[in-house]
């Protein structure tokens, strides 16, 4: 059979919750088209090993272009191509926003985001480990809990941002984000928990679920100015996979506003270059946004997370859930402001128990640590354009990282803010001295040329299907009916964190609307 109610392109971190939540209702017929396949290798599920799937066979190994705010670099891009998609490869971080994130896409035109209406859907999605209470829930399908690695070099760095002034935080989805701590993980007894582990595992056992893996959509089939299947490529045939009520874009996003190009929605120009027939100007791909981020690594005699692959710690987390192999790398940060009078933080950390160089792929044979910032809220603006029509091709990546003043002064605040934090006491007893490069100065120009040269992302992309530019708020594509986008791709602005925890939320409330729109007028809700 190859006729659904609802199909879904992706089962990542957004289309897992989709096929979890969609499934639900056993009069609907849901299948998922995923390019990669089952999530069964142990590096998924062992936490501290996610930086071995990086350019595996289970990452879709992007790159960026050559990016002209960084000395013309190019910028390795890793998303998961596996169930659970990235949320399967990434750093387990749960980080919701800022309340003004959402308030500003609502105060844009996003009707129905602002942050107390998509408070319900983070906290419908959460079984955290600390319980419930005005802003986290319990009893949901993800387990958001506390690290189980506790390691003294991500402590060490806590201690010394407060020796420098930060107050703790205890919990950076509560009232405020500003200040340090460790992070909340999506953890389920020290092991990940993906969006495959807590939707989709769960519902593969429903009759009306279907899941076809190792399948490459190459477009969106539009009938009459409606979406009616999807063209797939599985094992050498290609066929359409059609759905009576709805296309649903969960790619991600890079490959949902590629997959929206190649089915002839997007600039008209490109399109029209490419020789492909125009269904719908719209401007799919443009408005990129990611979060770009500058380590500082240091050597230390203290023991870091390259010893943690051993028999003890193996056990450890066998027996009893926790240990440095449960460590997500990044197991503490904070969020600072980059300059005074800002009501939200523009200035996020990270800090790891272990050396991360060369944008996670260089060499790590000693001991060490790292800890740097990230640009929070970025005013710079990307795209993603096409490469050439075939469907296996990757498509092109700018994301201009660093191309406007605000942001250039921001990473050199954010630089600031941790070289005062290496200089303090619970640091500098733990430092034997640098690994890499260092800046050369504390001058302004200094610290904005090393950030240039060492710096990555942070693996956040969003906004290139955007609320109010590509689809309405409810995620309906301008123009098409029958197709809805629902990944990061939507999000109107890259939210002020890591964006696993948004997407999520935003599918969720996707199945809300899906669910709305397709109950016929006078039906019990």
């Amino acid at each position: 059979m190859n006729t659904y109610d609802y199909v879904i392109v992706g089962a990542g971190s957004a289309g897992c919750v989709l096929a979890g939540r969609l499934s639900q209702d056993p009069g609907v017929l849901v299948a998922v088209i995923e390019a990669g396949g089952p999530d069964t290798s142990p590096d998924i599920h062992v936490p501290a090993a996610f930086p071995q799937l990086f350019k595996s066979d289970l990452d879709w190994d992007l790159d960026t272009e050559p990016e002209p705010g960084i000395g013309g670099r190019r910028g390795y891009l890793p998303r998961g191509k596996v169930f659970g998609g990235s949320s399967s490869m990434n750093a387990m971080i749960y980080i919701r926003g800022s309340r003004a994130d959402y308030d500003g896409w609502a105060a844009a035109g996003a009707t129905g985001w602002s942050y107390d209406e998509v408070l319900p859907y983070f906290r419908r999605s959460e079984d955290n480990e600390c319980g419930e209470d005005e802003f986290h829930g319990v009893g949901g399908p993800l387990t958001v809990s506390e690290g189980r690695s506790g390691h003294p070099l991500a402590s060490a760095f806590v201690q010394a941002a407060q020796q420098a002034g930060h107050k703790a935080n205890d919990d950076f989805n509560g009232e405020s984000q500003f200040g340090v701590g460790r992070y909340q993980l999506t953890q389920r007894g020290g092991m990940r928990c993906s969006t495959a582990v807590a939707y989709l595992h769960p519902a593969l056992e429903r009759p009306n679920l279907t899941v076809l893996s190792a399948a490459r959509a190459l477009r969106v089939v539009v009938e009459g100015g409606r979406a009616a299947g999807v063209e797939v490529e599985r094992g050498g045939a290609v066929e359409v996979v059609r759905a009576e009520r709805e296309v649903i874009l969960s790619a991600g996003a890079y490959e949902s506003p590629k997959l929206l190009m190649l089915s002839g929605i997007g600039p008209a120009a490109v399109l029209s270059a490419f020789g492909i027939e125009v269904v719908g100007d719209l401007p799919v791909g443009q408005g990129l946004q990611d979060h770009y981020m500058a380590l500082l690594n240091f050597r230390t005699d203290a023991e870091s997370l390259i010893s943690a692959a051993s028999p003890e710690n193996a056990a450890l987390l066998q027996g009893e859930g926790r240990g440095p192999l449960t460590s997500n790398i990044g197991e503490a940060g904070g969020f600072f402001r980059s300059r005074e009078r800002l009501a939200a933080p523009d200035v996020q950390f990270h800090a790891a128990p272990v050396l991360f160089h060369q944008e996670g792929l260089g060499p790590v044979a000693e001991h060490g640590f790292a800890f740097g910032p990230c640009v929070l809220s970025p005013t710079s603006r990307g795209a993603v354009t096409l490469r050439s029509p075939r469907p296996d091709a990757a498509p092109r990546i700018v994301h201009n990282y660093l191309t406007t003043a605000e942001d250039r002064d921001c990473i050199v605040a954010g630089i600031r803010i941790a070289l005062d934090i290496a200089a303090q006491q619970a640091v500098t007893d733990l430092v034997t001295g640098p690994f890499g490069e260092m800046p050369a100065s504390d001058a302004d120009a200094d610290l904005l040329a090393w950030a240039q040269r060492t710096g990555q992302t942070l693996y956040h992309p969003t906004s290139t299907c955007a609320i109010g530019a590509v689809v309405d708020p409810e995620l309906r594509v301008f123009g098409v009916a029958g197709l809805r986008v629902v990944d990061a791709s939507v999000f109107p602005a890259v939210t002020r964190g890591n964006t696993n925890a948004p997407t999520i939320m935003a599918a969720e409330k996707a199945a809300d609307l899906i669910g709305a729109g397709n109950t016929p007028a006078g039906t019990a809700q």
